[in-house]
């Protein structure tokens, strides 16, 4: 509360500002432009969605206003001041925001397989009129409106483009691609035509791999681990061919990927290395530089069992692939992202705390994922799907519409 903004306050949000330029740029940001920033010749003012601006400036430009004498209400406590904006972050919002404009760039087609469900359906809408692209919903007409209708989005039922697998002219060329894919493992003509025209993940999968779509966001009807089979019918998505989930965690200013959280129910050290690079083409395309950690319940060795193994064997492969990312392991988690235990091991390859994280197996990589979430009230976002030749997301069956928005602009932007 000021009686005036005078010319010493103008100058200590800019001083705020050069100051803030130079420093660090936190991973939200990078996540938000894809790239990572650093003080330079292209980066010479903080970006708009740096969380920092928000506890940064304000303080300096309050603590002008006082020396100057024309604030209203002086603040006593200038630390608890900049603490209770601090407070006001949500991390999730600066990093969509900024991978939000990559996707309104990119104007991707994006197909939502689900037509059939109110939350698809309201995510969908919010796609298109966000500008992020056009929006294709598989289902039917008459249902499509229906839904609309009985959700107050009356308005909204002719923005939609609905594609029905029954009326597509395209039937007949899916449904003989399919048949190249599976009559060599046990389907004939009848089932191929009941999987294009009767399901709606192997119909939307089958528009995208004929360029009918850029993305696919699905899942949110059906439990994942059955989606990517229907998807393993048109794409090679499976463990074999590479394919991995790997899980966003936002908790207290930091950002941690999570790996395999998917596909890789137990996978041996040579699976572990392939989901390590998955995780770091991630974090790459989220704007990170990826550090990774194999962790497990014993560090560098110790204490000795045959179970963590793999997780010292895994680092091991990766060096023979000649990776460009760091890595190192086995260690436990609190070794990988606190920096005072990580001193303890000088010998350690990772320059700083650990942003991608590779679990054992699948199941621990859930439980981690969901603990944080329950007890920590951490932000979850994922599981992203990399290492497919196609731009597929796939959703929780307990997504919000927001969720599916989200998952949709990931696809957009191609991320994994």
């Amino acid at each position: 509360h000021a009686r005036a903004i005078n010319d010493d306050m103008k100058i200590a949000c800019a001083r705020a500002l050069a100051e803030l330029a130079r420093e660090d740029v936190p991973d939200e940001v990078a996540m938000a432009y894809g790239r990572a920033l650093s003080f330079g010749r292209d980066y010479i003012i903080p970006a708009p969605f740096d969380p920092r601006l928000i506890y940064t400036i304000p303080p300096a430009v309050a603590k002008a206003g006082m020396d100057t004498g024309v604030a209203r209400r002086p603040i006593v406590d200038m630390e608890g001041y900049r603490e209770s904006l601090k407070e006001r972050l949500d991390p999730t919002a600066s990093i969509l925001r900024g991978i939000h404009a990559r996707a309104k760039a990119a104007q991707r087609r994006m197909i939502f397989a689900e037509g059939d469900d109110v939350r698809v359906l309201r995510a969908a809408v919010a796609y298109q009129r966000a500008g992020l692209g056009h929006a294709l919903v598989v289902g039917r007409d008459d249902d499509v409106k229906a839904k609309l209708e009985a959700a107050g989005m009356s308005d909204a039922v002719s923005e939609l483009e609905v594609v029905n697998a029954a009326k597509t002219e395209h039937l007949a060329m899916y449904k003989n691609f399919l048949y190249k894919r599976l009559q060599r493992k046990g389907y004939d003509r009848s089932d191929i035509h009941r999987l294009a025209a009767r399901d709606r993940h192997v119909f939307s999968a089958l528009m995208l791999a004929h360029g009918h779509g850029d993305g696919l966001v699905t899942g949110a009807t059906r439990k994942s681990a059955h989606v990517l089979q229907l998807i393993n019918h048109v794409f090679d998505a499976s463990a074999a061919d590479g394919a991995v989930g790997v899980t966003a965690v936002l908790h207290g200013g930091k950002i941690v990927l999570i790996a395999d959280t998917l596909v890789h129910e137990w996978p041996d050290e040579e699976d572990l290395a392939t989901i390590a690079e998955r995780g770091a083409d991630v974090a790459k395309s989220l704007g990170l530089e990826p550090r990774v950690a194999f962790v497990s319940f014993s560090t560098f060795g110790y204490p000795v069992s045959e179970r963590a193994e793999k997780m010292h064997l895994a680092p091991e492969v990766l060096e023979k692939r000649g990776v460009s990312f760091e890595f190192e392991g086995e260690m436990t988690v609190d070794v990988a992202l606190n920096a005072k235990a990580m001193a303890q091991y000088p010998f350690s390859r990772l320059t700083g705390p650990a942003n991608v994280l590779v679990v054992p197996a699948r199941h621990s990589a859930s439980i981690s994922v969901k603990l944080m979430q329950e007890m920590a009230g951490a932000t979850v976002i994922g599981p992203i799907l990399s290492g497919i030749d196609a731009s597929i997301q796939i959703c929780s069956t307990v997504s919000t519409s927001n969720d599916i928005l989200n998952m949709a602009i990931l696809a957009a932007c191609k991320v994994g």
